[in-house]
């Protein structure tokens, strides 16, 4: 038996700041949205690269403030990147830590992603 990567189910509150801030500030790509009427909640699935994401606005799919620890190969290119946005509400820097790079960004409804890089001679 193999177990399939997990994939994190995060509490947005609004789907237009969720849009502005996985897809344009961080760089995801929607992959689909569903919703069981068009009055109801929405649950959608992004991705970017290996990293997928379900992010959904039912109550009791998941509580705001969880954290998601994301490994990333090159944490300093991702900084630039998101830096070189100028996005109003976050302008992340990677830090050193005992094992790697951390770069902590937090989302519109107090979740916390964290981008890791791990250095084998830290």
């Amino acid at each position: 038996m193999q177990f399939a990567p997990a994939i994190p189910i995060l509490r947005i509150f609004s789907v237009d700041k969720a849009r502005e801030f996985y897809l344009d500030f961080l760089g995801f790509q929607l992959d689909w949205e569903h919703r069981f009427a068009p009055d109801l909640p929405l649950y959608m699935q992004i991705h970017r690269d290996g990293l997928i994401l379900h992010l959904s606005e039912h109550h009791g799919d998941a509580t705001p403030g969880s954290a998601v620890f994301a490994r990333v190969e090159d944490l300093k290119a991702l900084e630039c990147e998101l830096l070189a946005k100028r996005y109003g509400y976050a302008r992340p820097q990677a830090e050193a830590v005992d094992w790697g790079l951390e770069m902590q960004v937090a989302d519109p409804f107090g979740n916390r992603l964290r981008f890791c890089q791990q250095i084998d001679n830290v």
